[in-house]
């Protein structure tokens, strides 16, 4: 069973549509990272799959019930909104009761104090929080988040403001909740997180899902050809055109100078066979590099004719 899953959902504002016919599966357990730019409708989408806006079309389900029954399975989902505030003169501790009696929860003074430590605020479990920095906040909004055990976490740019210490302790505390089965969907316009964090990614651009899978899938989908960049011993002119022949069937192109070689390939699986005939030909490898584009070129050119790395 999927955690999230979204047949044609549509938003319209009158004659505008913000959200145009989704379809989008999201599978438990996974980090999926939710991108897009200012304007491209996701939070018009978060709002409908969380029950906070009716689709104008289509439908969802998210945890195995249907949108219109979402209130049965609120005590199922954590949500850190990015605009999270607290009472300054609560301490962490104090929150966390307040907010799991609005939740009904059944949870013992223990239980509260290991939510904090899981987040590593063992510290400051009875600080107020008008003392705590950015990131401490931003850790007791996850614990807030975590008090009701969700199956699914929606997580709104879990680390902007922070500092990176903070944001380190934060990436080991989501990949932490991952592993113990909790669907992570998280929004972050920090590109260099989403790749590292995250399982899947979707883009989303005008209303539409334009791209969605793992890194080596979308890079698969942005590039046409992987560049491998060699460093090795100084070759003559015959020995370069020498190794041109010999990688004719491996490389779509090859440009080479006495000490460094530029190569285009179609798939990576060629790269240890070009390694081999360059040491058959008695050519000494110093580096190998494969450009790959990162999620932050693929965001940027989304759109763009697939071109070399």
């Amino acid at each position: 069973m999927d955690a999230i899953t979204t047949h044609n959902l549509t938003k319209t504002y009158g004659k505008k549509t913000v959200v145009n016919n989704i379809n989008l599966s999201i599978k438990k357990g996974v980090i999926f990272g939710f991108l897009g730019k200012n304007g491209a409708g996701k939070s018009t989408f978060i709002n409908m799959i969380t029950g906070l806006v009716n689709p104008t079309d289509g439908s969802f389900e998210i945890l195995g019930y249907k949108g219109n029954s979402i209130k049965e399975i609120r005590h199922k989902i954590g949500v850190l909104p990015d605009y999270s505030t607290f009472y300054e003169d609560f301490t962490a501790l104090d929150h966390l009761k307040y907010f799991s009696k609005l939740l009904k929860l059944s949870l013992t003074k223990e239980d509260l104090i290991t939510t904090l430590k899981r987040v590593e605020l063992e510290d400051a479990i009875h600080i107020k929080t008008k003392q705590f920095s950015f990131g401490m906040k931003k850790k007791l909004g996850i614990a807030q988040a975590l008090i009701n055990k969700p199956d699914i976490l929606f997580l709104d740019e879990p680390t902007s403001g922070v500092d990176a210490n903070s944001v380190l302790n934060i990436h080991s505390i989501i990949k932490d909740i991952a592993l113990n089965g909790t669907t992570i969907f998280l929004t972050s316009h920090n590109l260099d997180e989403v790749e590292k964090l995250c399982d899947e990614v979707a883009i989303m651009n005008k209303g539409t899902i334009q791209t969605k899978g793992n890194m080596e899938q979308l890079r698969s989908q942005y590039q046409k050809d992987t560049a491998i960049h060699i460093k090795h011993r100084s070759i003559s002119e015959a020995q370069q055109e020498r190794l041109k022949k010999d990688l004719d069937l491996l490389v779509e192109y090859a440009d080479m100078t006495p000490t460094y070689s530029e190569l285009f390939v179609k798939e990576d699986n060629v790269i240890p066979e070009i390694n081999k005939i360059l040491v058959q030909n008695n050519v000494d490898v110093y580096r190998i590099e494969v450009d790959e584009p990162s999620l932050e070129e693929i965001f940027l050119n989304l759109g763009d004719q697939k071109h070399p790395a």
